[in-house]
């Protein structure tokens, strides 16, 4: 729980960093929370990229399969599980109301419980990067498109955390509240759109992680996660033209979370 009684030194001046870094020691004290947030991240991208290898020489499309399986972890259970956790712990035990009467204004509440989250994938992301890069991987062809993605997804999935939030009593109802979220984007996965029947994956291409995996894989590969792989790779340029949708995709989705937070989001349980 965050003592609220006497807020930290500097509070006035910097409210979202003392709540930020408040969050953040809860964060660490959680020697699950740490090992899930960072080994899965972390190892399973890895071990992936290197599976694919198998002792030939790695290409970009390996490197685009590694940053999304990367994404997916960090963002549904990095970013997403965890702020819909905390969020719902600090309800039920009365921390959210408490804080609302001190300095800090609405949106600096909720979007504590998210930096925690966003820094350990960084973090993960830097990792995955140098070892996959250092391995002798083609360079991205877009790495701002890469960084566009983690960082957009981290803000549309902490939103949908907080959307989540309304309708979950406690900590323990995350384990359900949460699943139609994390099934919706798993199903956005490139691997997964690929085999889906056409209509449905007409359909999935609109989903949030879909967005997610279209920015990554032009960024890393030059061409979007669907694409065969005889097709061609585009060059900076064509892969700056081709994020118009799943940049509109995510920036919808993000307005949608945004709005849906605002009208839901509970700042108490008896409200």
């Amino acid at each position: 729980m965050i003592d609220t009684a006497t807020p930290p030194t500097g509070f006035r001046r910097r409210p979202l960093a003392a709540l930020a870094k408040a969050e953040y020691l809860q964060f660490r004290r959680n020697k699950t929370l740490v090992y899930m947030a960072t080994v899965f991240p972390i190892g399973l991208p890895l071990v992936t990229f290197f599976l694919a290898r198998d002792g030939k020489a790695p290409t970009a499309a390996m490197a685009a399969t590694a940053f999304e399986l990367l994404a997916l972890l960090a963002l549904l259970f990095v970013q997403y599980y965890s702020v819909l956790s905390m969020v719902t712990t600090r309800r039920g035990e009365g921390v959210l109301k408490r804080l609302r009467t001190g300095e800090a204004t609405d949106w600096r509440i909720q979007t504590a419980p998210a930096i925690p989250g966003l820094g350990v994938t960084l973090v993960c992301t830097v990792v995955v990067a140098a070892v996959v890069y250092g391995a002798g991987t083609p360079a991205p062809v877009n790495p701002p498109a890469i960084a566009l993605a983690l960082l957009g997804g981290a803000v549309l999935f902490s939103l949908l955390a907080l959307a989540t939030s309304a309708v979950t009593k406690n900590a323990e109802a995350a384990q359900i509240t949460s699943m139609p979220v994390m099934i919706v984007a798993t199903l956005g996965m490139g691997s997964l759109r690929n085999i889906l029947p056409d209509r449905l994956a007409a359909v999935a291409d609109w989903t949030p992680f879909a967005a997610v995996s279209d920015l990554i894989s032009l960024g890393a590969a030059g061409k979007l996660a669907t694409a065969a792989s005889s097709d061609a790779a585009l060059d900076f340029a064509g892969t700056c033209a081709e994020l118009g949708r799943p940049f509109a995709t995510l920036a919808l989705w993000t307005v949608l979370a945004l709005a849906l937070t605002r009208k839901s989001f509970r700042w108490d349980d008896r409200g």
